[in-house]
């Protein structure tokens, strides 16, 4: 199963998702509409190695609750996550095997080749 996890009003995200060209097998699913259960943030997380690598500290929400000036833990990844849907960095591409998370180019060209 591949899932891909977006945000509608996210320009960069609708535009990696023309990019990808993704088809009918790809499941989509946007965030803010249908957040991420307990379960698949940490499915997403085993997958990925970390917390940490789902994280966004673009998020607006990370300099309005002054989270840059903390040293969060992996239990604070997840809880913030779980929190707020813009805590997750986007693009997410999820295969059965694998993760690809976010918009570097480099990203991208993986999950071009993986779809």
């Amino acid at each position: 199963m591949k899932t891909f996890y977006y945000l509608k009003t996210c320009s960069t995200c609708s535009r990696i998702m023309k990019e990808l060209n993704i088809g009918k097998d790809v499941t989509l699913r946007e965030i803010k509409s249908t957040p991420l259960s307990a379960n698949e943030v940490d499915q997403l997380a085993k997958k990925a190695g970390s917390y940490e690598a789902l994280f966004s500290r673009r998020s607006q929400q990370y300099k309005a609750l002054g989270l840059k000036d903390k040293a969060l833990t992996e239990a604070d990844y997840r809880h913030y996550l779980l929190e707020h849907y813009s805590f997750l960095k986007r693009p997410v591409l999820e295969l059965s095997d694998a993760v690809f998370i976010g918009n570097q180019k480099t990203v991208v060209e993986q999950m071009k080749d993986a779809i």
